[in-house]
């Protein structure tokens, strides 16, 4: 599992999906990805180094979770219920 970011720190989008999958009990890699959609003179940079995030996604934009099976998810509201829904951990139903 990983999960892209840009700007060149963790800004409050990739720390609200980091922190949703903290809590659900995953493991997972941040990439730092150049470029930031609304500083104009990074943008050359952002399309030509996100290349691999649009192959994934079709579109440049971060954070975005690459699962192990080939699936995407993209924006940091939708990382948060993505981990929501899907625990690492499940405790079993009923105890025992």
């Amino acid at each position: 599992m990983r999960a892209e970011k840009g700007d060149g720190f963790p800004g409050p989008r990739l720390r609200r999906a980091a922190k949703a999958l903290d809590q659900a009990g995953y493991e997972y890699e941040i990439r730092d990805l150049p470029g930031y959609r609304l500083v104009p003179w990074t943008w050359r940079q952002r399309r030509r180094d996100r290349e691999d995030v649009r192959e994934l996604t079709g579109q440049i934009n971060l954070p975005v979770l690459a699962l192990d099976e080939g699936k995407t998810v993209v924006g940091s509201g939708r990382i948060v219920e993505w981990a929501k829904a899907h625990p690492a951990y499940q405790p079993e139903v009923g105890g025992g």
